[in-house]
């Protein structure tokens, strides 16, 4: 069962994208891929892609002819949208075809819009036709798919022309009560087309019935024979680099500045990077702190007066001796003992058992004299001296 489900799954055909994409580069049903195909047929080298934004590509003032806006949204700001008024002015054309237009241009235009829709449905199906009798179509044009409707509810009808109408699908198909979905407003001596159903440059459109000669009479009010550019830049579907290296490349001074970096790094790397002998540290020896450490320990017991316990100390540091140099245990003093310590020391045994009486009396005693202290320190120093051969 898990095998028949992995199997089915995977043979099931893709779902239809409807993405609203809209760039020349998509096949998909809402991709302009077509419509780009046919004017580059058409036009030839008079169709010129602009990436770039409309506000850097009219820096150029010498540039003339038709910009052409495809998209299901159109956010110009009014810096923007200020720039291409002024381009108009001077005799260029710029089409525009939404579902939502920027406030600039609805401000400026003196222009509303709304949705139209039925009370009797939940989608609207849009149907579409030109107003001039020689472009018109005896029956409108049904898509046949939910789309929105918009309209054009207020126009500036003085100046601008109506060129085209719509109404939403309601079972019989005839335009009743046209609604105003594209104009004509004269600028100067230029003019803005507006429409407001960008799916008729859509694949799904082009490729569906007859569909492609309502777009291609819409498109033959820009015809003049100018150049026409193509914006790739208000795009829904549009590549978007966000690759670092592109960010950095794609501008002039971050790109030499990077360009800096890596030469650095490569002299670097040639000059710097030869491997070179480590300085050898100096390493101190270690210092016998013995006599410090007795000068220390000794001066507190001075400090105090305490000759008793100097003594025990003086005391425990022989037996200390006796363990680690002659290799003798301290844990028992009997005549075994006194006569390896002797044999040991190279001292007689009478030597020994002399000193070991003293140091006996002077451990079982409550105080010791500064002269018993003295002796006892003389003594002991003048047996191990015997052993290093000194006396």
């Amino acid at each position: 069962m898990v095998a028949a489900l992995v199997y089915l799954e995977a043979t099931k055909p893709q779902p239809v994208n409807w993405f609203p994409s809209y760039s020349s580069e998509d096949k998909i049903p809402l991709g302009t891929y077509v419509l780009h195909d046919l004017l580059k047929d058409k036009f030839k080298e008079k169709i010129l892609d602009i990436s770039q934004p409309p506000f850097e590509e009219l820096r150029d003032t010498l540039l003339s002819g038709t910009y052409l806006f495809i998209n299901n949204y159109l956010v110009f700001d009014e810096s923007e949208f200020d720039r291409l008024y002024r381009w108009v002015e001077r005799g260029n054309t710029v089409f525009v075809s939404a579902n939502y237009h920027s406030k600039a241009l609805l401000d400026t235009l003196q222009l509303k819009m709304e949705n139209a829709w039925l009370p009797n449905r939940i989608g609207t199906e849009p149907m579409l036709n030109l107003k001039n009798r020689e472009l018109a179509a005896k029956e409108p044009y049904h898509i046949k798919r939910d789309f929105l409707v918009r309209y054009f509810s207020e126009i500036d009808t003085l100046s601008q022309t109506v060129l085209g109408v719509s109404q939403a699908y309601n079972d019989t198909l005839e335009i009743t009560k046209p609604l105003v979905n594209f104009i004509k407003a004269p600028i100067g001596n230029g003019s803005f087309y507006i429409h407001n159903q960008p799916e008729i440059f859509s694949n799904y459109f082009l490729l569906s019935e007859e569909n492609v000669n309502h777009t291609q009479n819409v498109l033959s009010y820009i015809n003049n024979g100018n150049e026409i550019f193509w914006d790739k830049h208000y795009k829904a579907g549009k590549r978007v680099n966000i690759s670092p290296l592109y960010i950095l490349l794609n501008n002039k001074y971050l790109k030499w500045a990077y360009y800096f970096v890596l030469t650095g790094t490569l002299l670097f790397v040639l000059f710097e990077g030869k491997r070179k002998q480590r300085s050898i540290p100096v390493i101190k020896p270690l210092t016998n702190k013995t006599y410090e450490y007795t000068r220390t320990i000794s001066g507190m017991y001075l400090d105090k007066r305490d000759s008793h316990e100097i003594a025990k100390k003086q005391i425990a540091l022989f037996f200390e001796f006796i363990r680690t140099r002659l290799r003798i245990p301290t844990e028992h003093s009997n005549s075994r003992f006194f006569t390896a310590v002797a044999a040991r020391s190279g001292n007689t045994l009478e030597d020994t058992k002399k000193l070991f009486t003293f140091i006996e009396k002077v451990q079982h005693q409550h105080t010791t004299s500064q002269e018993e202290l003295l002796k006892l320190n003389r003594e002991i120093t003048t047996y191990k001296n015997k052993l290093d051969g000194k006396s």
